[in-house]
This record gives structure tokens, C-alpha cells and sequence, in this order.
């Protein structure tokens, strides 16, 4: 355990102590921080304190922290697809297999491993860093479009979008037998199965609702459009079984007839965080349609 002491500035007068610590260790990750204060680890002026405390200029701040436990999307350099870049987002299209954050079980190799030495990259002997906030998630078997936001700012104007179903995203599946209707709804609630440990359609779970739209049929086999509106776990995944229509590759589900799960996130639409502008991107063509 090493000790820090800190004296809050005029700019943290009036803010949350986590966010004073986000701040100062913006290498470690910030749901340890938070259990080092739920632990007791932290003090401000002598007494235990909770995340949430409104700080004052000139508090003192004591804290112990295990460094190396604490660390978190390390710098690693692999090869990204940039889809698009400014100061404050980015959007990288995603290979199929990439685990997107890291796990205890997965410390490094992850996207966000990646994005963060793509970000912090040296420039004029000068380090940056800036800590790449994930504003949505895809699945480890998943390929396709993500956006990550470059600011905590950027983020929370991003998530209030998908708040407001402002977000739009598209996915390209390819599932298993012949979906006769040409487009549809798919509005099937779901709820995490505390028996399976995993996320089903069940009667008493949160309403979701997906569109599709049938793009080409094959022999025994449809490529569909799908639109998530609203945003469960696993979502596209179960109601595509859930209408006997299991995307290919998709074990869990239903389906092992692929080497990989055939779902591509193929485009998305947003307001930009600086100043609202709209933005239209599109992947390029997924892998297992080549």
C-alpha cells in the first residue's frame, strides 16, 4: 500500500471526492477507487469519508492505495481500424474476437488496452493522457462499429442520447432458416435467468424491442438489418432466437453451424458532443459475408 496526501484546489470546491480522485490517478481504475473508499481507505480532514462527499478548496485528503491492483487499461500497442477521430471521439471498427474491456480474468490485450496507447501517445515530450470512455459495448464475438468518447463531458452528453433514443444503431446478422416476413418487431421482454446465470426472454423482465428488416435469403439461412431501440443485454441476440431465427455462430442461443458469431455493427448515427452536428458512419463489410 502506498500513501497519497492531496490539499483540494479552488477547482475541486464544491465536487465529489470520486470525482477528485478520477482526476488524480487517471491511470487506476475507478471502481477500485471506489472500493478503497467503501473500505475505509480514505480520510478527508481525519475522518472516513464516502464517494459521494462534496469536498471544500483546501480539504485534506489521505488515501491508500494497492498500485499495482489499482492499475487499469494499461498502454498497449495493436492495430486499429479508425473509422473516424477528433479531440473529443473516436470510433474504431471492432474484429470479432476482441475482448472490448478488460476482466480480472483478462488484464491486457483488450480494445480499450489499445486505445488507451493510441491515445496517451508521446507528443513534443509531453504524455497526455486521456482516459477512453466506452459509450456503449459490443460483444466479445461481435465485430463492428464502437464510439468512445475522449472526455467525461463527451461521454455524458453521448449517454444522454441513448437516454433519449437519440443513438441510433445498426447491426447485419446472419441467422439460421428463412425469415418469411419481410420486416418486423420483435417485442419480447427480458430478464436475467438467476438459475442459467444469463439473460433470457422471461414474463418479468424489462421491456425490449428490437426491428428487423430481411436484406438477402440464401438456401437455409437470412441476412437481416436489426435495430436495437432499446438497449438489454444480449438483446439482438436472444430475440432473434426467440423468434426461432438463432444467429449463426451463436452458441449460447442456439446456433454452432459458424467459426464465429455473424453479427456485425454496421452503422451508427449521433449528435455530435461538441455542438450537435450529425453524424453518419458505416463499417466496412463483415467477414462472414466475404
Amino acid at each position: 500500500m502506498e500513501r497519497f496526501e492531496f490539499q483540494v484546489g479552488e477547482s475541486f470546491h464544491r465536487r465529489r471526492l470520486d470525482d477528485f480522485l478520477f482526476n488524480e490517478f487517471t491511470h487506476y481504475s475507478k471502481a477500485y477507487l471506489r472500493n478503497a473508499v467503501k473500505n475505509e481507505l480514505c480520510e478527508v480532514n481525519g475522518y472516513v469519508a464516502n464517494t459521494g462527499i462534496e469536498l471544500r478548496e483546501n480539504d485534506f485528503i489521505e488515501i491508500f492505495v494497492d498500485s499495482e491492483n489499482a492499475k487499469s487499461m494499461l498502454p498497449q500497442e495493436m492495430p486499429l481500424k479508425i473509422v473516424f477521430e477528433d479531440e473529443s471521439i473516436l470510433v474504431v471498427d471492432k474484429d470479432a474476437g476482441i475482448l472490448v474491456h478488460p476482466t480480472h480474468f483478462e488484464r491486457d490485450g483488450t480494445l480499450l488496452n489499445g486505445l488507451t496507447h493510441h491515445l496517451n501517445q508521446t507528443r513534443q515530450n509531453e504524455v497526455r493522457f486521456v482516459r477512453p470512455h466506452l459509450v456503449h459495448r459490443l460483444d466479445r464475438e461481435t465485430s463492428g462499429l464502437l464510439l468512445v468518447a475522449k472526455s467525461s463531458e463527451a461521454s455524458r452528453s453521448l449517454c444522454r442520447q441513448i437516454k433519449r433514443k437519440e443513438f441510433k444503431k445498426r447491426y447485419l446478422a446472419m441467422v439460421e432458416g428463412l425469415v418469411e416476413q419481410g420486416e418486423g418487431e420483435i417485442d419480447a421482454a427480458i430478464g436475467r435467468d438467476p438459475e442459467l446465470r444469463r439473460h433470457l426472454v422471461t414474463p418479468d423482465g424489462k421491456p425490449s424491442v428490437s426491428h428487423y428488416r430481411v436484406i438477402e435469403q440464401y438456401t437455409n439461412s437470412t441476412l437481416l438489418e436489426l435495430e436495437p431501440v432499446t438497449g438489454r443485454t444480449n438483446q439482438l441476440r436472444i430475440h432473434c432466437a426467440h423468434i426461432g431465427h438463432p444467429i449463426l455462430g451463436d452458441e449460447m442461443f442456439g446456433n454452432n453451424s459458424s467459426t464465429r458469431l455473424c453479427l456485425h455493427a454496421c452503422g451508427i448515427e449521433f449528435l455530435h458532443p461538441d455542438g450537435g452536428a450529425p453524424i453518419v458512419l458505416e463499417s466496412t463489410e463483415p467477414g462472414f459475408l466475404k
